[in-house]
């Protein structure tokens, strides 16, 4: 493989803007992680974003790493990676994880990332640098995944609801705060799993072009800590424009209602970390929550919200990647 050989200290300025983006990411997404128990009340504020951001970190006790594989390998050519590219990735991916989270819209920081790659890879080396297959299925997943956990949203409401149904309204609503935490932290997990992957696969096949990590790609351990750590000190920071969004603008929530969007969109996560497919926790989430609140009546979801959200998720990866071959023909001069 042929790549520009760089300095250390630019490696590490790489290295410490990919950990920016996880920031980010972390920033961006505790949104998903936190909106429902918040709105429901069942944690406050604070409370909930530390929840989320000690099961983010804890998540690599849980997974494998499948998805910094796909990202590592299997969505631009080994030989299309160099600094400028990995440059270019990240410059796409922040500038629109920031611009979304300015609007207040819950966009996927998944698909900024490999939307920036893919449009650093065709700046620099044409259509043939990107594997078609892989972003294909990421791209498909972008329709599967709320798709996804809304079926598991929509049938957990309903197996709740029979389970409940000789139980007062007062005695489900106790029940389901306490099985809301469960909910909660496996979200997180799940987050975490799949998120953080992101950016080590990343960082790993940054170092791999630089001949740091031997001739078969793998990820570090001390790259699995750092991304992790990064996740979960973005989530501690919350994304408190989001939160609104997905906790009440979209549909109204109970405890119950809760629990099963969380265990949804987590069930959902789950499966596809282990696939080792990237997806976007937010789509799965969003789609997770319009899962309940259908289950209630169609009325109960505001979908011009929703449409608003969907209309961030089609036009994320391309708009990604327009900025991501902006920024390798930045980085490409800069690197001279």
């Amino acid at each position: 493989m042929t790549a520009v050989s760089i300095g250390l200290p630019l490696l590490v300025t790489l290295i410490a803007i990919a950990l920016f983006f996880d920031f980010l990411n972390g920033l961006h997404d505790a949104a998903n992680s936190i909106a429902t128990v918040v709105s429901t009340r069942v944690l406050a504020p604070r409370v909930a974003v530390a929840w989320a951001a000690f099961f983010n970190f804890i998540a690599f006790l849980f997974f494998g790493l499948h998805v910094a594989n796909t990202i590592g390998k299997g969505i631009i050519t080994a030989d299309a990676v160099d600094p400028a590219v990995i440059g270019g990735a990240l410059t796409g991916a922040i500038a629109w994880n920031v611009a979304t989270w300015i609007w207040g819209i819950p966009s996927s920081s998944s698909h900024a990332l490999v939307g920036g790659l893919v449009g650093a890879a065709i700046a620099k080396a044409g259509f043939w640098a990107v594997l078609w297959g892989g972003v294909g299925t990421v791209a498909a997943f972008i329709v599967i995944s709320p798709l996804l956990g809304f079926s598991l949203a929509l049938l957990l409401v309903l197996i709740t609801s029979w389970a409940a149904r000789r139980s007062t309204p007062y005695a489900v609503d106790r029940r389901f705060r306490v099985l809301q935490l469960l909910s909660s932290s496996l979200f997180s997990l799940g987050h975490g799993g799949n998120d953080a992957q992101k950016t080590m696969g990343i960082i790993a096949i940054l170092l791999f072009s630089q001949g740091m990590t031997g001739e078969t790609f793998h990820v570090p351990f001390w790259v699995v800590i750092a991304c992790h750590a990064a996740m979960g000190l973005g989530t501690l920071m919350g994304g408190w424009r989001i939160v609104r969004t997905m906790g009440s603008r979209i549909t109204e929530l109970r405890p119950v209602q809760g629990f099963c969007a969380e265990t949804g969109g987590a069930l959902s996560l789950f499966g596809a970390t282990w696939l080792g497919i990237p997806v976007s926790t937010t789509h799965t989430v969003t789609g997770a929550i319009v899962g309940v609140g259908a289950a209630r009546r169609a009325s109960a979801v505001r979908w011009g919200v929703a449409r608003r959200i969907v209309w961030a998720w089609i036009v994320t990866l391309p708009a990604s990647a327009a900025v991501g071959a902006l920024g390798y023909w930045l980085s490409a001069m800069l690197l001279g």
